[in-house]
């Protein structure tokens, strides 16, 4: 069951980046759904049913909201942030639970390197979005922090799936920002969804 759902979520994936790059629009508004869809079965049939489990969920849940929101003809953008944010927030509460709330200040610095750089690059595109985008970015990468907490307090492997799905929706978020607030990033589609549907499929896997 768990192979053929992470079959399928590659599947969706795929379908997902080769309807966009086609212009095929209502096949992206069937398969980018159904893939977090997908996902969000993955993590509910995967491992035992924990409080983790139970927040990763509803994580995926406001995820899929941001996904609707986002491929939604009108510029719902706003929206789909909000929804992501509750995602991220989610994660949040998630990876500090399995890490005890355990806190380790020397894997901060290169979470906000990272952060400080790409908010340089955004800064000064971002108009009335400024004050939404830096909530958002401080809130992903607060995720990205709790789940490097919570792999140096467990080293279990779903605790490296947690980071390494956490690093990837840092890198695929980048991407979608640099892409539409300040240049044109060559594939861009390429590289956020398919970053996106790993890190989302990653952090299902941790439950």
């Amino acid at each position: 069951m768990i192979w053929l759902l992470i079959v399928l979520i590659i599947a969706g994936a795929i379908l997902t980046i080769w309807a966009g790059s086609e212009g095929r629009q209502r096949a992206v508004y069937l398969f980018k759904p159904l893939t977090t869809i997908l996902i969000l079965i993955l993590a509910l049939v995967h491992g035992e049913p924990t409080l983790y489990r139970t927040i990763i969920t509803f994580g995926l849940f406001f995820s899929l909201l941001g996904d609707i929101f986002l491929m939604l003809p009108d510029d719902h953008f706003l929206m789909g942030l909000v929804s992501f944010l509750l995602a991220h927030l989610a994660y949040i509460g998630a990876f500090g639970l399995g890490a005890g709330w355990a806190v380790y200040a020397l894997a901060l610095p290169p979470f906000l390197l990272f952060g400080g750089a790409v908010w340089y690059l955004l800064s000064p595109r971002l108009g009335k979005m400024r004050l939404p985008a830096f909530v958002y970015m401080l809130a992903i990468l607060l995720m990205g922090w709790q789940a490097a907490n919570q792999m140096l307090a467990t080293g279990t492997t779903a605790a490296l799936m947690a980071l390494a799905g956490a690093l990837l929706f840092l890198v695929s978020d980048s991407v979608l920002a640099l892409n539409r607030f300040r240049k044109a990033v060559p594939a861009a589609q390429v590289i956020i969804l398919s970053t996106y549907y790993a890190a989302q499929m990653l952090i299902a896997l941790s439950t």
